[in-house]
């Protein structure tokens, strides 16, 4: 016997012990568990003997994967704009796959939840919805032949990893949210009866290549997903453990995701990441070595100035020249970085939204050094001055978070005279929630009291409210040029859209005359822009008569 072949032989009989011992150690274990290791166990697929003797005969390596789904999927999406936009790329994946999408609950195969891990009030709500589905799922698996299969997504797949599996034994697949495109064979694995999990995190992963399907209401508004992950490493912030480091996605297929939904009619697209304007494209090669811009003044980070790349003012300026129809917005940003020619370009073009979030958290220089936010609040109000002198008549937004660790009644009160000095126009705001694995869960304690924090949130809140009722008072009397988004909730007769500054503007459903006067006069449509006269204003809401519809470019023209 030739010497390969005598190696040959050896390998095969080795995987054939190897098999046997597997088989043994099978049988010892209950069913969804892999030996000696605590998970989700995978199902059985070719063995070595099987790769072996394919090679022998010059066959070739059989394919990877499962065969496409039938399979009928609910989507559920909890949390934040990345989350929805993610239901759209995991609904992509499986739409490529062979699923079908159903609205109706009783009629699934497949229920995936979307989650988001940010609060443990957020991750109660999931718990809360699995023990809902507990009863659906017993009830389908007594009908022969239709079991049903259900899956967590997302940011708290990703922080609880497998024990999710153990927890809830109703649940069949976890995905974190580097890992839908493994989504298929996930799901061929829980077809087999057995649970399957996975969470690994990617440095490269953004999904460049996948246009998701759209599934926002009415298509008139859209989330672009820009990047993933985040580096900023706030003492408090769970989000750079679940959804891993920066990444930023090419400019070349942000672009052709724009143009796509501009073709479909969209008018509106959020460009979305966890801190956008820190965006840096590094696939075109001449423009690697480029120097890193500078922060905004009394900013700094927990990280090095990264050089390279094709920057966020570069990003903004192409998306912008797609469609002059369509606006343009983007979330989330972190306060450090807004250079000058960003805020240029805002206020330069007419499609891009004159309305910026810029994040706090908390008012207090002692505590805003403790989450590690690398800006003191002198700093961050000479950066609202300055926003305010570059841009007029910009709309604010901002987070903040009540009773993070060691704060005081007088931090609470710098966080309560903050409020009140820049006058928000709309506001996020939460109790602190501490979530293992941050920097605030090893160094910090959290000291302060339940009540209290619900206290002091609610003082917050309390102030903002009057504080955007004085901000959007202003307004009344004025024309805001609305896109109307469809029927309001309160009212059938009633018309719901937003303005420039991202504040809801409710108005009635009549008929509108055409400010070209090409049309004759009609009820307004979602995607239509609509220019409103404000006659009232509260906190969150603006009520007006509508007076005609227009074109963001002739609205911009009159300006």
């Amino acid at each position: 016997m030739l010497p390969w072949g005598r190696a040959l032989r050896g390998l095969l009989r080795w995987a054939g012990a190897a098999a046997r011992r597997g088989a043994a150690r099978r049988e010892r274990c209950g069913p969804g568990e892999r030996p000696g290791r605590r998970g989700a166990a995978l199902p059985a697929g070719p063995d070595l003997r099987h790769f072996l003797r394919g090679a022998a005969a010059g066959e070739p390596p059989p394919e990877p994967g499962p065969a496409p789904g039938t399979g009928r999927v609910y989507l559920e999406t909890y949390g934040c704009q990345m989350n929805v936009n993610d239901t759209e790329i995991a609904w992509a994946i499986l739409q490529k796959n062979g699923y079908t999408r159903t609205k109706q609950l009783d009629e699934a195969d497949v229920i995936l939840l979307v989650t988001c891990s940010i609060r443990e009030k957020a991750e109660q709500a999931i718990w809360n919805r699995l023990r809902h589905l507990r009863a659906l799922k017993a009830r389908r698996q007594q009908q022969a032949g239709s079991p049903l299969r259900i899956g967590i997504l997302g940011c708290m797949a990703e922080r609880l990893k497998e024990e999710i599996l153990h927890r809830e034994k109703l649940v069949d697949i976890v995905a974190g949210p580097d890992a839908y495109r493994d989504l298929p064979r996930l799901l061929a694995v829980a077809e087999s009866g057995q649970q399957a999990a996975n969470v690994l995190l990617s440095l490269d992963e953004t999904y460049a290549d996948i246009l998701p399907v759209q599934t926002s209401a009415g298509g008139t508004t859209a989330f672009v997903s820009i990047m993933r992950g985040c580096d900023n490493m706030c003492s408090y912030c769970i989000v750079p453990f679940t959804r891993g480091r920066e990444r930023s996605r090419p400019i070349a297929s942000i672009l052709q995701e724009v143009r796509m939904l501009s073709d479909q009619g969209v008018k509106e697209v959020t460009l979305l990441g966890q801190n956008v304007n820190s965006f840096r494209d590094m696939s075109e090669v001449q423009f690697q070595s480029a120097a890193a811009p500078g922060l905004s003044r009394g900013f700094s980070t927990v990280y090095r100035a990264k050089p390279g790349g094709l920057r966020f003012a570069h990003l903004l300026d192409q998306v912008s020249r797609i469609d002059p129809e369509m606006r343009i917005r983007f979330t989330s940003p972190h306060p450090k970085d807004f250079p000058d020619e960003v805020l240029q370009l805002i206020q330069e073009r007419h499609n891009i939204c004159k309305q910026l979030h810029l994040p706090a958290q908390s008012g207090s220089t002692r505590v805003l050094e403790a989450m590690r936010r690398g800006y003191t609040r002198e700093a961050y109000l000479e950066l609202v001055h300055h926003v305010r002198e570059s841009i007029p008549g910009v709309s604010l937004s901002s987070d903040f978070i009540a009773g993070f660790c060691g704060e005081t009644e007088e931090d609470h009160q710098q966080t309560v005279s903050l409020l009140r000095e820049v006058c928000y126009n709309v506001g996020f705001l939460f109790a602190y929630s501490m979530r293992q694995k941050t920097r605030a869960f090893h160094r910090l304690q959290d000291d302060v009291p339940a009540e209290v924090k619900q206290r002091r949130l609610q003082e917050l809140i309390t102030v903002f409210r009057e504080e955007a009722a004085r901000a959007n008072e202003t307004m009344v009397g004025q024309c805001q040029l609305v896109l109307v988004e469809g029927p309001s909730k309160r009212s059938a007769l009633e018309l719901c859209g937003r303005n420039d500054g991202n504040i809801k503007v409710i108005f009635p459903d009549a008929e509108v005359e055409d400010a070209v006067g090409c049309q004759a006069p009609a009820r307004a449509q979602p995607g239509d822009y609509v220019l409103v006269k404000v006659t009232s204003a509260s906190s969150q809401t603006l009520k007006g008569v509508p007076l005609r519809r227009t074109t963001l470019s002739r609205s911009a023209a009159c300006h």
